[in-house]
């Protein structure tokens, strides 16, 4: 339902374009983890969108304040998706729940990062740090990871609290461009979780390196 909704809404607040290194068909293999990069509220919707109008409605693993905002938390809880308790002894639940629901061939959408970049500006970035759970996530199931790139979404919202309501009041009337692309599947394999993380990261900055400059974005090379 949620990515339903994204498809519909975001033609609103921005014109939204997609592009794929490879076929939908063989990228999203069933139990496989979409890895995107975080840089603003906005860019979940914007990356769900995207990804319906390839064949693809993951169930997302996001932060468990989510589900206390009552009209957004019904529909997370509906759909399944994976609240994740950072610094909770739950912290662990969430991977096991995302196990069990690549074990039953669904795709799982994290974001690797772990939280927004800090800064207010609009500009592109490359991905920040990721933590360790998408590694140990992927070496736990054996599942693929899709690197997915987006860019434009802090056209849209970014910085304090006033910039965001700013941003998102006046996209409909802006419709900022858009870009989500992504990249060919990738298997995560090395010693030790860093070296899979740092794979991970690295395949996402690529996606996100060629989103970025499909919006023709200066800092589209920059990290």
């Amino acid at each position: 339902m949620l990515s339903a909704v994204a498809d519909r809404l975001l033609p609103v607040f921005g014109r939204l374009s997609v592009s794929t290194d490879t076929d939908a068909d063989t990228a999203f293999v069933p139990g496989s983890i979409i890895a995107a990069n975080h840089t603003s509220l906005a860019d979940p919707a914007i990356v769900l969108a995207a990804l319906r109008r390839l064949g693809a409605e993951p169930v997302v693993m996001a932060a468990a304040g989510l589900w206390r905002v009552p009209v957004l938390g019904r529909a997370l809880a509906r759909g399944g998706h994976i609240p994740v308790f950072r610094g909770d002894r739950r912290a662990s639940a969430a991977l096991d729940s995302a196990a069990e629901a690549l074990g039953r061939g669904r795709l799982v959408l994290i974001y690797a990062e772990g939280g927004l970049p800090r800064r207010e500006d609009v500009a592109e970035a490359a991905p920040e740090a990721f933590r360790s759970g998408l590694a140990r996530l992927a070496e736990r199931t054996g599942a693929p990871v899709v690197p997915v790139g987006q860019a434009g979404a802090r056209r849209i919202t970014s910085g304090n609290v006033a910039k965001q309501l700013a941003g998102v009041a006046t996209a409909p009337l802006r419709r900022p461009d858009l870009h989500v692309h992504v990249g060919a599947p990738v298997r995560l394999s090395g010693a030790d979780h860093r070296e899979r993380t740092e794979r991970a990261r690295t395949a996402v900055t690529r996606a996100w390196r060629t989103a970025a400059a499909r919006l023709d974005e200066p800092a589209a090379f920059a990290g």
